[in-house]
């Protein structure tokens, strides 16, 4: 017989969650599992005496989890998906007929908070996980993506330079009567820094040369421009920058530095830094948080694995300072010999091993347009004069030949050798399976795409905000894994034995107590 459900609402009914929510269900596990009270000492310099009660901080901070959690874009959706979960309103201690705080409030807690609760929680996780033993500390993997920022490249402004510029120099004017010439190279200069050359924009991160053609309200094509940080900022967020990876738009990022250890692939660091400064700048200050971070769970960072763009005399520097081996691919420019000389050491030379056998001492130490320090090994004229070799060495128009080096080629030298190895090869292929996947699963399935707040220091509580998220789920993973891993190897152990035995009942054998 066919049956029909007729549907007519209750007006009462006896309604628990703790009986609707399976014992098993993740958020429900992740309730019974994780204390954050800490939380109301943490938070309670941020309020007054008097005045309404806010939020409860515990109920704040899970609620943003559950954003990250469930892969939710605003806060506004994170309000409207728990009002629809019974396993989410069982988490964050709601009943079904209460209602939910206000999406602006969440908003406003996160503005209200420093960075320093955020990381409290962090810490408070990452100690979890090195309680289970998901954590080394010895090695760790730093890689960096771009997170889209909550600003659109339509915000960009045109930066005030030239303006400020006239201002300063109608004042000159006004009070010195041979500031002309001093107003003149004033405008000049501001003129300069304001026209950058097409190269100059391929070399800064997020200044290339692409244009942006566009249309008045009544459609005249307007003259296009060069978008650079140096002369453009976000009128929505300023502190966001213009930043580019092949195959991917130009748009408004933040940068995000992630340290990931390499035991389990637990997050010990994650850090928002502006997109336009390059991996290696970021390295001291991302290195310094997992370092501290470490320390605090008892672990000692001992290796560094990243690859080429966190490579600068500055970056290796700084793993020297710190005792850290580290393993970086050198960059582009980097040249371990040069052909057809050698270099002495005692002497501070390049010696030339064909032709007149030139000598190539230190000329000078300086920067170049770039800002690197190098120094300049050059050859006398007249030994390069009658070389044979002088067309194919250094052509016909230059008299001498000239050799560039950085200040920390040997640490550059010293991290090539180290890179031949076998174990530098191992470990390649194992940054790549380590921090990579993390900030794919940050980015596409942790709410990481694209931040919704605005600001450097609200990004960094954003990001934290999703490595806490991604460590508490690998936790709570862990420990169902190690379970079930356990209960496998005593069920192959039981497997094992039984076979043992039938094998020496059909051969025959005794089998005794030991043979058990």
């Amino acid at each position: 017989m066919q049956g029909k459900k007729l549907y007519s609402e209750k007006l009462f009914a006896s309604f628990q969650l703790s009986e609707r929510v399976p014992k098993d269900n993740f958020y429900r596990r992740l309730n019974d599992a994780l204390d954050l009270k800490f939380l109301y000492r943490e938070t309670k310099s941020y309020y007054g005496e008097e005045g309404q009660q806010s939020i409860d901080p515990v109920v704040f901070f899970k609620l943003i989890l559950v954003g990250y959690l469930e892969n939710l874009n605003s806060d506004r959706k994170i309000i409207s998906h728990c009002a629809m979960r019974l396993d989410i309103l069982l988490f964050i201690g709601y009943d079904i007929d209460e209602e939910l705080p206000w999406h602006s409030t969440l908003s406003r807690t996160r503005a209200l908070y420093g960075e320093e609760v955020f990381r409290s929680l962090f810490k408070k996780v990452l100690a979890l996980c090195v309680s289970k033993n998901m954590v080394a500390g010895k090695r760790q993997a730093i890689d960096s993506a771009f997170v889209k920022a909550n600003a659109s490249m339509d915000s960009l402004a045109e930066k005030e330079i030239l303006d400020d510029g006239d201002d300063f120099a109608d004042e000159l004017d006004q009070n010195d009567d041979t500031s002309k010439s001093v107003s003149a190279r004033k405008k000049k200069e501001v003129d300069q820094h304001h026209r950058w050359k097409e190269k100059e924009y391929k070399d800064q991160p997020g200044g290339n040369t692409k244009t942006t053609e566009r249309k008045d309200d009544f459609g005249n094509e307007i003259r296009p421009k060069f978008l650079s940080n140096h002369t453009h900022y976000s009128k929505t967020d300023p502190d966001a920058r213009i930043s580019v990876k092949p195959g991917k738009p130009r748009q408004l990022n933040y940068s995000a530095q992630t340290s990931v250890d390499t035991r389990s692939h637990v997050i010990t660091n994650i850090m928002a830094d502006y997109s336009d400064k390059r991996d290696s700048q970021s390295l001291p200050a991302a290195l310094d948080q997992t370092i501290a971070n470490l320390e605090e769970v008892g672990l000692h960072m001992e290796e560094l694995l990243a690859d080429t763009g966190f490579s600068s005399g500055s970056a290796l520097r700084y793993l020297k300072e710190k005792n850290i081996t580290g393993y970086i691919p050198n960059f582009g420019q980097y040249k371990p010999v040069r052909e057809g000389f050698i270099y002495n050491k005692e002497k501070d030379q390049y010696e030339c091993l064909r032709g007149n056998k030139a000598i190539l001492p230190l000329k000078k130490t300086g920067p170049t347009s770039k800002g690197y320090i190098m120094k300049v090994y050059r050859s006398s004229e007249t030994v390069c004069k009658n070389c044979p070799l002088r067309t194919s060495c250094i052509g016909e128009k230059t008299k001498f030949k000239k050799i560039d080096d950085s200040i920390d080629k040997p640490l550059y030298d010293e991290m090539h050798a180290r890179l031949q190895t076998q174990k530098a090869k191992r470990l390649k292929k194992q940054r790549s399976s380590t921090v990579e996947p993390v900030l794919g699963t940050l980015i596409n399935f942790l709410s990481m795409r694209r931040i919704w707040t605005r600001g450097i220091e609200n990004a960094r509580k954003f990001m934290l905000g999703a490595a806490i998220a991604y460590n508490l789920k690998k936790w709570m993973n862990y420990s169902c894994k190690k379970v079930k891993i356990l209960a496998m190897r005593s069920e192959l152990s039981k497997n094992i034995s039984l076979y043992r035995v039938i094998f020496l009942q059909a051969s025959g054998s005794t089998i005794n107590s030991e043979t058990h």
